[in-house]
């Protein structure tokens, strides 16, 4: 009997074993123990491998901060990549759409890359941190594709995403709360602009840069000042009303500012499954980026054979919907009757006071015919779906466009 239960035992114990993958948790950021102590939804989610804050103590009241106070949000877990030595910038030039030559020393620029046939691998920020050094990050982990395109060239390219810290602080009191902490000079930083401060015995990074649209700052540091970091500016925004932020508050604000996000608006070209699910540049908005007076580029060739031909298929657009229920995942109709796209994202802003979404769309809808669309929303009402078809119109973005984002010296609020 004895035996018997023993081998239960042990059999049990090699199952829960080989069981233990379901249950590893996330990876912590280096700002865990602060969010960890403010958390009061328990709302997490999955961010690369960390567990990161859906939202910490109210969604609507932390997307508020946002608007009218000063917002902490955590991005240590996007990807970081240092790029270095004597061929960083001709190696930049070559794997991205914009002219790296143009960004100085102290400044970023937000860019993009595509592989040989065009298509979209990832957007991200670039940060010239030094003549012959940089700083990409990005949503997507692109190392083996970063290594095997740097080959014939003299760089250095490392993930530095657990060794570097990131926050963004964002809102109308950042920069109030940025002096208040002591950060002697940042009042001279203009949008995308970057600079090197002292802090805790070493340095930290900080760019006037972020993802809300608002007045803002992004703050990078080793690993190992995060915590004293946080602790500075918590107790200078404690009279300008700091509030720590999770990822549902923000995505409010990107999207009245109208920007767009990997894999949700639009699918890379490595996550594709299907051909006709990635897009080029020109499909979801980033056109703009593409600098063709600088040489060969990846993509170069599929995009100026797409651009004269015409065979681009798609369009990504800013759309404002009637009525005050959000679109989000609606199928986009024209005259009601034919299917031309799918909505992406969408809410009602409560800064803009209009119910909005991003959409892409099959051309010529959105292109060439603007007029007479549809979405088609499902709303719960009282236990049952009722479907109903919204018109939508073609906007401008951003959906909000605020004068403080790009004031000069920035507002003391």
């Amino acid at each position: 009997m004895a035996k018997a239960a023993k081998k239960t035992d042990t059999a049990l114990a090699a199952r829960l074993a080989r069981q233990d993958h379901f249950r590893m948790l996330r990876l912590g950021t280096p700002f865990q123990p602060r969010i960890d102590a403010l958390m009061q939804t328990s709302d997490w989610y999955d961010w690369a491998g960390y567990r990161a804050p859906h939202s910490v103590f109210d969604e609507e009241l932390e997307y508020f901060a946002i608007r009218s106070q000063a917002a902490l949000f955590d991005i240590s877990p996007m990807v970081k990549y240092r790029i270095e030595g004597k061929d960083a910038e001709a190696f930049l030039n070559r794997v991205t759409l914009r002219d790296v030559r143009k960004l100085n020393t102290g400044r970023v620029h937000y860019t993009a890359w595509c592989d040989d046939e065009g298509h979209v691998l990832d957007d991200g920020t670039l940060f010239r941190l030094a003549a012959q050094t940089f700083r990409l990050c990005s949503q997507e982990r692109h190392l083996p594709w970063l290594l095997d395109s740097a080959i014939g060239y003299d760089v250095k390219i490392a993930e530095e995403t657990e060794e570097i810290a990131g926050l963004a602080l964002q809102g109308p009191t950042s920069f109030a709360v940025l002096h208040e902490a002591g950060f002697a000079g940042v009042e001279k930083l203009k949008v995308f602009d970057l600079a090197e401060f002292a802090h805790d015995g070493g340095k930290v990074t900080i760019s006037r840069t972020g993802f809300t649209g608002d007045l803002g700052y992004e703050l990078f540091a080793p690993a190992k000042l995060a915590l004293s970091l946080w602790d500075r500016l918590w107790k200078a925004g404690e009279l300008r009303g700091i509030r720590a932020i999770g990822y549902a508050a923000l995505n409010r604000a990107r999207l009245e500012a109208g920007l767009i996000v990997a894999n949700a608006d639009f699918t890379t070209a490595d996550n594709a499954l299907r051909a006709d699910r990635v897009r080029m540049p020109d499909e979801i908005g980033l056109g703009f980026m593409i600098d063709l007076e600088k040489g060969h580029f990846n993509g170069r060739n599929a995009i100026i054979k797409a651009r004269a031909s015409g065979s681009m298929q798609h369009v990504l657009v800013g759309l404002e919907v009637e009525d005050n229920i959000p679109a989000e995942h609606a199928i986009v109709y024209h005259r009601k009757t034919k299917e031309v796209g799918l909505v992406s994202a969408a809410i009602w802003s409560p800064t803009a006071k209009r119910n909005i979404a991003l959409a892409s769309l099959s051309r010529p809808y959105g292109d060439e015919v603007t007029d007479n669309l549809w979405v088609e929303i499902y709303a719960m009402r009282e236990l049952k779906y009722e479907r109903m078809m919204k018109r939508a119109k073609i906007v401008p973005r951003p959906f909000v466009k605020l004068a403080r984002r790009t004031a000069n010296p920035p507002g003391d609020f």
